[in-house]
């Protein structure tokens, strides 16, 4: 065999045997004609001392095989920081089997680290560091955590295409021209969400699968072009059911992995109770600021802007940031104006206490008495301060959510520690269009309304009908998305109907749906959580590329393989595909 042992497991109590180790050279140490080195590989380290006739030019990064003896090493030079840091190996053979051929563009080894896009580039020896192949070795346990439970609670995985039918109903679908039948197109899967339907009135009552998507995205900080997600579904279940077995899903994880206990049951919140509290519907709720209406302060004041405001039926909401006064420069009040004002916003008031009796901040002089009563009822204290913000309530949520989210990644790192996971329900189950001149599903057309809503609302405004859906937020990130699902074809075709989708556009991208709703259909729901966000909160990274192996840029791009690419002009001719300008044909 090519080793006995790897370089993190052998211990004082090896002492004397012969082993055999294989792994990378990480660095090496010349003193005086002993030469010692640190061998690597995922498991750990192991220090290597070679004999003095030893004569194989060695460079760091070769791969190396050592056969050698266990040894104690010297009291002194004891390494407490590394599992093997009591032994070191005396080598009697070594073996190169590979030495890189020029230096590395960086070293796994070195604490500076280059730009991530020369990193993304190298994966390879990215990989090599300690803590990115920690992420990867926890994201397989994360995989390997839900698959144990899920299989434990009777579902079964089942694999669905990747080559299937484009439904263009969200984002934009990858496309995949067809060979053998020239001008038609596979799509990629942006989630196999008609196929888990369809297992379900196929009777496979309880199904998961962690399965590859892919959406065509506009360009975004942290999406992936390629993501992986936890896909679940349930016959004969309710709401409360998916949640249930969600909850024991990530309680269970969390446990296995972190050795962390989270609380018995998750809190709930509306879509509306959210949007009012925190402005978001994923809020991070380990900073507080929850916001406050308090239109009532402002009845009587001397500020036009916010007597007009109130008049035409909007509010004066607000939120106390604790302690914050000395850092509420006007440079940051000018920047948080422009995001309000950006956002649709008319800006921000804001106010502090000076000294117990003085009050600053903006329109201070017109509404100190305004900001007196405000004080009283949030029991505002020197150094705190109070964002205000006035017009209709979805623009004053949205303004003062984004102002809350900005000061709390900005300057309250200490306060996001730990877990803070909750439900959010009753999503709209519309949003209007401006693009399409239409309403579209926020969530997805398959997804079960509010049925009281629905009848009540359908001939008047879609946006107040709700949906039964939920979302799974940890700290701040929607991690988790699903909902009931509608299990009737007249009711699917209703929805069609309130879409604007004509009746050919329905026959072409659902008629296989709506005819299998015709042989009985269950009532089924699930979700669907990202194994790549849910892995980069446990792993503490702020991004999801440093969970995947081998991920693509913010735009796409694979710096690896420089995908994607030109393909060949006999490639071209067998898809029919001719190429005119920057556009195909």
């Amino acid at each position: 065999m090519l080793r006995t042992h790897t370089c993190g497991e052998l211990t004082i109590k090896d002492v004397g045997k012969k082993v055999i180790l294989a792994g990378w050279i990480d660095r090496i140490r010349d003193l005086g004609g002993v030469k010692f080195l640190m061998l690597r590989d995922r498991y750990g380290q192991t220090q290597i001392i070679l004999s003095q006739n030893c004569q194989i030019n060695l460079r760091r990064e070769s791969v190396v095989q050592i056969e050698g003896v266990v040894q104690k090493r010297p009291e002194e030079t004891i390494n407490k920081d590394l599992l093997t840091g009591e032994i070191e190996v005396f080598a009697e053979k070594v073996n190169v089997f590979s030495s890189p051929e020029k230096d590395l563009p960086f070293y796994p080894g070195e604490t500076k680290l280059p730009a991530e896009e020369i990193r993304l580039k190298y994966r390879y020896i990215d990989l090599r560091r300690k803590e990115v192949s920690d992420r990867i070795i926890t994201r397989h346990k994360v995989t390997q955590c839900i698959r144990n439970y899920l299989s434990k609670n009777g579902f079964i995985e089942v694999e669905t295409p990747f080559l299937t039918k484009s439904t263009p109903e969200g984002a934009r679908d990858f496309l995949v021209p067809s060979r053998l039948k020239p001008g038609t197109f596979y799509a990629l899967p942006q989630s196999p969400q008609l196929f888990k339907q369809l297992l379900m009135i196929g009777g496979i009552d309880r199904y998961f699968q962690v399965v590859r998507c892919f959406r065509d995205e506009d360009l975004r900080a942290d999406r992936q072009p390629e993501f992986t997600q936890i896909d679940i579904e349930m016959s004969f279940n309710t709401m409360d059911d998916v949640l249930e077995i969600t909850e024991g899903m990530i309680k269970h994880l969390f446990k296995e992995v972190l050795q962390v206990d989270l609380p018995g049951k998750l809190d709930r919140l509306t879509y509306n109770e959210c949007m009012n509290k925190y402005g978001s519907d994923k809020p991070d709720r380990r900073i507080g600021m929850e916001f406050f209406d308090l239109s009532k302060h402002f009845k009587t004041c001397e500020y036009h802007a916010i007597n007009a405001e109130l008049s035409s039926g909007g509010v004066v909401k607000g939120f106390v940031v604790r302690d914050f006064a000395n850092k509420m420069s006007r440079k940051l009040a000018d920047e948080l104006n422009e995001i309000a004002k950006s956002l649709g916003g008319g800006g921000i008031l804001w106010f502090s206490f000076d000294s117990p009796e003085s009050i600053k901040g903006a329109g201070a002089k017109y509404l100190q008495k305004n900001y007196n009563s405000v004080a009283k009822e949030l029991s505002i204290n020197y150094n705190d301060v109070c964002v205000l913000s006035a017009g209709k309530i979805d623009i004053v949520n949205t303004v003062l959510g984004e102002v809350r989210k900005i000061l709390g990644e900005r300057y309250f790192s200490d306060l996001r520690k730990g877990f803070d996971i909750f439900w959010v329900t009753d999503f709209p189950m519309f949003e209007y269009s401006e693009e399409e001149n239409r309403f579209v599903a926020q969530h997805h057309p398959f997804t079960m309304p509010n049925l009281d809503d629905l009848k009540k609302y359908k001939n008047s405004d879609l946006s107040k009908i709700r949906a039964q859906s939920y979302d799974v937020v940890i700290n701040g990130f929607e991690v988790g998305s699903g909902s009931i699902r509608i299990h009737d074809a007249e009711l699917q075709r209703e929805i069609f109907k309130l879409m604007r989708l004509t009746e050919e556009e329905v026959k072409l991208k659902f008629g296989f749906l709506l005819e299998a709703f015709q042989y009985g259909a269950p009532p089924h729901g699930g979700i669907a959580l990202g194994l790549d966000r849910l892995t980069a909160i446990i792993c503490g990274v702020p991004t999801i590329r440093e969970v995947i192996a081998f991920p693509k840029t913010s735009s796409g791009i694979c710096p690896l393989t420089g995908a994607p690419d030109v393909v060949n002009q006999k490639q071209l001719d067998e898809l029919k595909i001719i190429l005119g300008g920057d556009h195909c044909e």
